[in-house]
């Protein structure tokens, strides 16, 4: 009989909230050290092939950067001088940059000294030149969008950190030295499997001797430290002598060792969704072996992690324009996955897993993100520890895998069954076998509402044939006409999508390889290539669809009013489309509302807080000077509104949206990537739906010009019944969105108070699982209080969820907190 899990809580400990109030006690800045350090490098090494001169980069940056030990660390390794600050990578694209700068915090002379060596020679650089102008033409107008991968690094890779665990990088040092032995001098393949193999062992012993910096620091400082602090700092010196050089011989070195790897990963390759992959899988034998023998108590256990935890906090990216707004918030997407089955097939979940969930519950920060694995054997202390995260406001909800849906839908892309049996989540939904996938699981964003909008205007956008001629959408007799003409569409610009991402593809190749991480992966050895060039064992490339719920309602209410019901002709919708539905300016300011409630508030009693959430929703709903609204709806709005929609348990529209996502998914499977892989298609869309909609007119389904567009795989105009919802976004039979499509809902806090809130969550996932869902999050949500805090900022920062993710409410932009605030709060309610 399965020993029940201790699901009992541990106390948090006063120097875990000491390590969050340091951890934000300073601004971020836009940090200059790597920028010229990585500059210098190149110049040293211009002759060098790219995976050599990569490595010495990497090398040369961990030799000189600046170590830091911060104020009460257990676990040490920084990636800036300042907490939170983010480092620039020129070596991928420059030009973006000063503006950068100029938003952050005006011009920095050592970053703008640098960036002329780069003019020409950057990842971007080389990307642009072999993208088809179709391609960018298509891009410019919002149809898809890849600035992160074109402007920055790859990431979304989760590495054998247990390897490095285990032998260390000794141990990887003599593997390959053992490799380059058995290369045969007279093969074709040898000069450039060698070339990598020696920039693995230079990058391995730049890791060593990056920990041997730590250890130095940590010594000295303990001389200068007193009592406790000075003990502590005494053992981290010895942790980073011993690891990662050697294996891990302890639970505090493996976690030691395990952040020198995340750490390292992120200074080379500048990518997000870094992701730990099965952390309670190969970090357990550790904890295990030290609660048995007594070596640390579970409670000296807890802190380690919740330290650790407070550290992924400290990672920070600098982006582009677009992608910033696309990752508002700045998350780095590390998900640690808990759960699930083992390769065996059996139950995985041990005493780590609970812990990870305990540490989520101290620390309470965005990062980093649970995926939590599912199954019918899965313990129910598990279900029941993690559902309670999702009943408490301002806390990181889980998103939950249904292992019995993802793992099939693994093995239809060809993994192998204990592989998928073995898969993680990277980045915020997308299950892929760790430690042998590289999978670019965000390559692209596609606009599925602006391919249809293309459509209605006969593949013109903007007054430009940015798409092929189609068909006037006037002249269409029959809905199968229009279908026709959306999938022809669709298949053109999914095609540019692939030739941009390909380019993409093909510039990190040759550009920048990673042989730090590559050596990490599960192929890279056996056939001695880095990941860019196709060395993991399975290479995939995932491109993100959105406004999914946005199409399929704008196709069907055509469908229904103007050629089965023939109530409308299409030159009225195209005249309704045009006008925007006769929007009208209104004169009304929420300046002049907020400076009047800004007042009220400053008399002391002059406001409850039941008044003031009123009133902050009051300046919510008051339109701008510069934004439309409609004077009363008009009878072609009204008909739209009684049209079924996705997400209201209707079949007939459930199933129409299932078709118009399997139409983008078809279109996507069809490609192959520069790395010998196939295309994955997914629904995983951040905040693309606010940047995107702002460039994508009305729409057929009564969206007016420039609101967001619907996320992923959520309704736009859902029914609020939590267990209708799900139907519906169950009936879309995802499995093949192996790139990722997390279903996100949000309760009001009240209706998951109590004892009884984790059992109703418990019931929805059981619910949508067993009607065949992959991919859930639950979490606690009051408008009322975003309301109140988007016109006057709490101190205390509110945590707020999106699909996948977790971030700070008052770190967003005001178009992402309104979609935010617009989003669906659902009440559970029975059938």
């Amino acid at each position: 009989m399965r020993k029940a899990l201790d699901i009992s809580p541990v106390q948090e400990t006063a120097r875990i909230q000491d390590l969050i109030r340091d951890l934000y006690s300073s601004v971020p800045e836009i940090e200059s050290e790597r920028a010229l350090l990585v500059t210098e490098a190149y110049r040293k090494h211009e002759a060098l092939p790219a995976v050599l001169k990569q490595a010495k980069a990497l090398e040369h940056i961990l030799a000189n950067m600046t170590v830091v030990i911060r104020p009460g660390e257990l676990i040490v390794g920084n990636l800036t001088t300042k907490s939170r600050s983010a480092s620039v990578f020129p070596e991928y694209s420059c030009a973006w940059i000063p503006g950068e700068l100029d938003r952050a915090r005006g011009p920095d002379a050592e970053i703008l000294s640098v960036l002329p060596y780069w003019d020409g020679q950057a990842v971007c650089d080389l990307a642009e030149r072999l993208m088809a102008p179709e391609a960018k033409l298509a891009m410019d107008h919002a149809v898809f969008n890849a600035d992160d991968c074109l402007y920055g690094g790859i990431g979304h890779i989760g590495v054998d950190y247990g390897k490095v665990l285990k032998s260390g990088f000794g141990g990887i040092i003599r593997e390959a030295r053992a490799a380059i032995e058995k290369t045969d001098v007279a093969s074709p393949d040898c000069i450039k499997k060698r070339c990598f193999l020696e920039a693995v062992i230079i990058t391995s012993k730049a890791a060593v001797a990056f920990a041997g910096r730590f250890a130095d620091l940590a010594a000295r400082l303990s001389c200068q430290a007193y009592g406790r602090r000075s003990q502590e700092l005494r053992r981290i010196a010895e942790n980073c002598r011993n690891v990662p050089a050697r294996g891990a011989s302890s639970f505090y070195e493996a976690l030691q060792s395990f952040w020198f790897v995340h750490s390292i990963i992120q200074i080379e390759s500048n990518g997000h969704s870094i992701s730990p992959m099965r952390f309670d899988q190969y970090l357990y034998p550790y904890y295990k072996a030290d609660i048995e023998s007594g070596a640390i108590s579970r409670e000296a256990a807890q802190e380690l992690l919740d330290a650790l935890w407070v550290k992924f906090n400290d990672v920070n990216k600098l982006r582009p324009g677009f992608a910033r707004e696309i990752f508002a918030g700045a998350p780095m997407f590390q998900s640690i996955t808990l759960g699930g089955q083992g390769k065996d097939g059996g139950d995985a979940t041990n005493e780590l897993s609970i812990a990870c969930i305990e540490a989520s519950r101290h620390v309470r920060l965005p990062e980093p993100s649970l995926s939590i694995r599912l199954w019918n054997r899965s313990p129910k202390e598990l279900i029941a520890k993690a559902c309670e995260l999702c009943c408490q406001e301002s806390s990181p909800p889980p998103v939950f895998f249904n292992d019995e849906a993802v793992i099939p839908a693994l093995t239809s892309r060809g993994l192998r069954p204990e592989d998928a049996r073995d898969y993680g989540a990277v980045g915020n939904a997308a299950p892929q076998k760790g430690a042998g996938t590289n999978a670019w699981s965000h390559a692209a964003f596609f606009s599925m509402a602006k391919v249809l909008e293309i459509t209605i205007n006969n593949g013109c956008c903007g007054g430009v044939q940015a798409g092929p001629r189609t068909g006037d959408f006037t002249s269409f007799t029959a809905f199968g006409q229009l279908l026709n003409a959306y999938r022809e569409q669709t298949g053109r610009f999914v095609s540019l999508m692939a030739n941009a991402v390909n380019s993409i593809d093909l510039a990190h190749r040759e550009r920048a390889p990673m042989p730090f991480a590559s050596s990490l992966l599960d192929g890279c050895f056996e056939k001695g290539m880095t990941a860019q060039e196709g060395g993991a064992l399975y290479n995939f490339t995932g491109v993100q669809g959105l406004g999914l719920a946005d199409a399929a309602d704008s196709l069907y209410a055509l469908k229904r009013l103007v050629f089965d019901d023939k109530k409308y002709s299409a030159e009225q919708f195209g005249e309704a489309l045009r006008s925007n539905f006769g929007g009208i300016v209104t004169d009304i300011s929420k300046n002049v509302l907020r400076e009047v409630i800004r007042q009220l508030l400053a008399e002391d009693g002059a406001l409850s807080p039941e008044q003031a959430a009123k009133l902050g929703g009051l300046v919510f709903n008051t339109p701008e000077p510069s934004e439309r609204s409609n004077d009363g709806p008009s009878e072609l709005m009204r008909d739209i509104a009684e049209v079924p929609k996705f997400g209201n348990g209707f079949e007939d529209a459930d199933l129409f949206a299932r078709e118009i996502a399997l139409i983008f998914c078809k279109e996507a499977e069809k490609h192959q990537n520069a790395r010998g892989g196939a295309f994955h298609p997914g629904f995983c869309s951040a905040f693309a739906s606010v940047p995107f909609g702002e460039a994508t007119g009305a729409m057929p389904d009564g969206r007016r010009a420039g609101a967001p567009l619907s996320s992923g795989c959520l309704p736009a105009n859902g029914s609020d019944n939590a267990y209708d919802a799900a139907d519906s976004v169950a009936a879309l039979d995802l499995a093949i969105a192996t790139a990722g499509a997390v279903f996100c809902q949000k309760f009001h806090p009240s209706s998951l108070s109590g004892a009884s809130g984790p059992e109703r969550i418990a019931a929805l996932l059981r619910s949508f699982f067993g009607k065949g869902g992959m991919c859930v999050q639950y979490a606690a949500a009051s408008r009322e209080a975003l309301m109140v805090a988007r016109v006057f900022p709490d101190p205390r920062p509110i945590l707020i969820t999106i699909p996948g993710y977790s971030v700070f409410f008052a770190s967003l932009e005001k178009s992402h907190q309104d979609d935010i605030i617009n989003a669906p709060i659902y009440r559970i309610l029975s059938y």
